[in-house]
This record gives structure tokens, C-alpha cells and sequence, in this order.
């Protein structure tokens, strides 16, 4: 079951609930799950696209545990890309998402990129201890 209780308690949703639950199933669902204290199934949490994933009882865990691992095998800057960059890009006026996802995906660098970055730290590396040393 899927509730947002909050209007019956006489408080207003937190935490940025506002803003992300919204953004999911929309003003008008959200208005009424708040104003009436309606409970959603999980088939209709699914309709109103709040729920991805159903498991059999008891079996939440292990599909968390499945979905973190394949998650685990992305970089960490794909992941970091998705789950910060991703969200705000649905802010913005198509041209600005645009040029965002732009900006993201020119961040890829080549596999050479890091080989070049690293001789050019090993030779700064080699310099330094000259100079500690009191050599060149």
C-alpha cells in the first residue's frame, strides 16, 4: 500500500515530497491521496508509475540486493550522471536539456585520456623527488 497521510494528520508533506512525488504521479493524484487519505494498491501505485518492481512478500530485500548489484556494475560517474544529473535535466527548456546532456556526454574521456593523465603525473612525480632531493 502507497499512502501519503499527512493531510489527514494536519501537516504537509516534507523531505522534498512536494517536489519529487509530484513530478511522478502528478498533481492531481498526489492532491487526492493527501486531501482524501485514499490508499493505493500496488497495482495502482504501478498505473501511476510510483512502483517499478512488485515481489512476492517477504522477497523485497533479495530484489534490492539483485538490483543493487547490477547498478553496482555501472562507473561511477554513470551512476553519479543518472541519479544527479538526470532529474534536473527534467527542469529545464528542451534546448537547455539539450545542451545539459550534452555537457554530460562530453565528459567521457578515452581510454588514452587516462593513460596520458597518468604519465604526465608520473613524470611531475619523478620531478618533485629530484627536487626534494636536491637533484635537478
Amino acid at each position: 500500500m502507497f499512502g501519503l497521510p499527512e493531510g489527514q494528520r494536519g501537516i504537509f508533506v516534507g523531505g522534498g515530497g512536494a517536489v519529487r512525488i509530484q513530478r511522478i504521479i502528478g498533481y492531481s493524484v498526489m492532491a487526492d491521496m493527501m486531501l482524501t487519505g485514499r490508499m493505493l494498491t500496488v497495482e495502482e501505485a504501478r498505473q501511476v508509475r510510483l512502483a517499478q518492481y512488485v515481489v512476492p512478500q517477504g522477497r523485497a530485500l533479495a530484489k534490492a540486493g539483485e538490483l543493487a548489484a547490477k547498478i553496482a556494475q555501472n562507473t561511477p560517474q554513470t551512476s553519479w550522471q543518472i541519479t544527479n544529473v538526470l532529474p534536473r535535466i527534467n527542469d529545464l527548456s528542451h534546448d537547455d536539456g539539450l545542451f545539459m546532456e550534452y555537457l554530460n556526454t562530453a565528459m567521457v574521456r578515452p581510454p588514452e585520456a587516462l593513460q596520458r593523465l597518468t604519465e604526465f603525473l608520473d613524470k611531475k612525480s619523478a620531478r618533485l623527488k629530484l627536487d626534494l632531493e636536491g637533484g635537478a
